[in-house]
């Protein structure tokens, strides 16, 4: 029994090795964060570089912009310990943006080097880019990663045709519509004004200024007709006193 159960313990250990050693591979990539922006807005983008190698550090980040979609600013956030520089060229062919503007020439890629990501660590290099194009979905980032050893490894394969994750994926952004098109947030604002409320507002209000009126119109006409007897009656006595006195 003790030796069934020493034998069942061991496929464990050894299934579970196997899984963790086939998903270190994957969770090594270089690979962008956040994955995914608005199409047409503004962007911060980190390309995080884990270092795969036990007897090597990574000394050299290589990240190659795209040119059949050009990126007219783009902007580096400094990284202690390391040197960076932004590459800036004319595009293998002119490329009409979105606004119709011929552009010519465009960031061609970013280098990072003169420091250090050592065994077992990682590090992000972050840039701020925009505004991302509107007619496409995706923008590949071909990244290239050299060691302290001379090895040089290359993110730049796309993804398989069956679905399946290539060796070294090239570290891809993925584009979206804006949220404001998907929820219709323009129609929920306008919600407060919505014709059907306003008219029983002013009707009330209206009514209300109406009866005030009628009321003080009623109360100057009683007070007028009053004073109007009073002075008949007034009249009326000294006629009467007057006619006394002749007779008497």
């Amino acid at each position: 029994m003790d030796a069934l159960i020493r034998r069942a313990a061991t496929i464990t250990a050894g299934a579970l090795a196997l899984t963790i050693g086939l998903a270190l591979p994957a969770l090594a990539h270089v690979t962008i964060n956040p994955g995914t922006a608005e199409q047409g807005g503004w962007t911060k983008i980190a390309f995080r570089v884990p270092n795969e190698r036990d007897k090597a550090s990574t000394t050299k980040i290589e990240v190659t912009f795209p040119t059949d979609h050009p990126l007219p600013f783009v902007s580096v956030r400094p990284v202690p310990g390391w040197d960076v520089k932004l590459t800036q060229g004319k595009l293998p062919k002119p490329v009409v943006s979105d606004d119709g503007d011929k552009v010519t020439e465009a960031v061609l890629k970013i280098t990072w080097s003169g420091g250090k990501i050592e065994p077992g660590q990682f590090q992000e290099f972050e840039a701020s880019v925009g505004p991302l194009p509107k007619n496409v979905d995706q923008l590949p980032f071909p990244t290239t990663q050299t060691y302290s050893n001379g090895e040089v490894v290359k993110w730049a394969d796309a993804a398989k045709a069956d679905g399946s994750e290539a060796e070294h994926p090239v570290p891809t952004l993925k584009l979206v519509a804006p949220a404001a098109e998907e929820t219709g947030g323009h129609q929920g604002a306008a919600a407060p004004s919505s014709p059907s409320a306003q008219p029983s507002v002013v009707a009330a209000v209206d009514g209300g200024h109406d009866d005030d009126d009628e009321g003080g119109s009623s109360d100057d006409t009683a007070r007028i007709l009053g004073a109007i007897g009073i002075v008949v009656g007034l009249a009326g006595a000294a006629t009467g006193v007057a006619g006394l006195r002749r007779r008497s």
